[in-house]
């Protein structure tokens, strides 16, 4: 890339190519974004964003725009939103949440709307959730969850509701999870996982189970991943990683594989990658990358290739990234 970045965030397009946003490299919040094009594997400046941002979403609507939200910059947490066009390559600001927030999550829902929730404001860990509108660019507040979340991981189910899981809530880290109804806008108790987690990864596999990976129960750094079943809401223990893992990433295959890379056990960053197989619930030790890397992105390119950027090693932020072949 064109500068080191951690805490960043990276969305393929629909053209292909991926955008990769903000980000830190130990002295500043970037404003800056670039794009990575797989046909050349060369990166390039595009606009900057209105304000430096880490820990903050990136969500790629169906209109093809990338909606950014909130994050961290200069002292402050950020209130704001803003919307990348990539057919002009601008930014531009659209409606203020109704809470600023970092280490949130963003999902985008089946009717094109997108559901924020949780967060920090800097000062308490939050359980509101509130909606974007795309066609107004209008927030508004939908309902709570039952516990304060930050460092949570969600995601959209098959069925349009959403998973989220775990995270932290200012004491201590969160076994419980919860659904979200788009229909109603309510947030009903889902399955507790066997492991309270935060820092951990969530899959959609084919099947249409969630793999949970990794992630820190606040004593030390987990090995364990299970699976949780959308029809019983239930979650069962599958193979371990070959490492024990927390803010890394996961990546589901054109093969239906998971690929797991990087991040922290205990006080080692990784090099190492390896990949869950569905069918046997086994996981297999796969090439390492060049750099040591945690708080790094992954994304599954159109050609099948993953590509890893940035993120940390023990020397600092870091500009190279590197292609997965698998």
């Amino acid at each position: 890339m064109n500068v080191a970045r951690q805490d960043h965030t990276a969305s393929v397009l629909t053209n292909g190519k991926v955008l990769v946003t903000g980000g830190f490299d130990h002295s500043i919040s970037w404003t800056s974004a670039e794009l990575y094009d797989p046909s050349t594997e060369l990166w390039t400046f595009t606009g900057n964003m209105n304000n430096g941002r880490i820990f903050h979403t990136a969500s790629i609507l169906t209109n093809g725009k990338v909606l950014v939200t909130a994050g961290y910059d200069s002292g402050h947490v950020l209130i704001s939103t803003e919307l990348y066009d990539p057919s002009t390559g601008l930014w531009t600001l659209t409606g203020n949440m109704n809470i600023a927030r970092q280490d949130h999550t963003a999902s985008v829902l089946p009717n094109g709307k997108v559901l924020v929730t949780g967060g920090n404001n800097g000062n308490n860990m939050l359980r509101s959730a509130e909606l974007y509108d795309p066609s107004t660019e209008v927030w508004t507040f939908t309902g709570n969850m039952s516990n304060p979340r930050r460092d949570l991981v969600t995601l959209v189910l098959p069925s349009g509701k959403v998973l989220v899981t775990g995270g932290f809530n200012g004491s201590y880290s969160l076994a419980s999870t919860e659904l979200y109804d788009p229909s109603t806008g309510m947030w009903t108790p889902s399955g507790n996982m066997n492991n309270a987690r935060h820092g951990h990864a969530l899959s959609l596999l084919p099947n249409g189970k969630v793999l949970a990976t990794g992630g820190n129960n606040d004593s030390f750094t987990l090995i364990s991943a299970e699976l949780y079943d959308p029809l019983t809401e239930s979650w069962t223990v599958t193979g371990n990683m070959n490492n024990p893992r927390e803010f890394h990433t996961t990546s589901v295959l054109i093969n239906g594989k998971v690929l797991v890379t990087g991040g922290l056990d205990r006080n080692s960053i990784l090099t190492g990658s390896e990949l869950y197989d569905p069918s046997t619930g086994m996981w297999t030790l796969t090439g390492n990358m060049n750099n040591t890397r945690l708080l790094h992105t992954a994304s599954v390119l159109t050609n099948g290739k993953v590509l890893v950027t940035g993120g940390t090693d023990a020397s600092g932020a870091l500009a190279s990234a590197e292609l997965y072949r698998p």
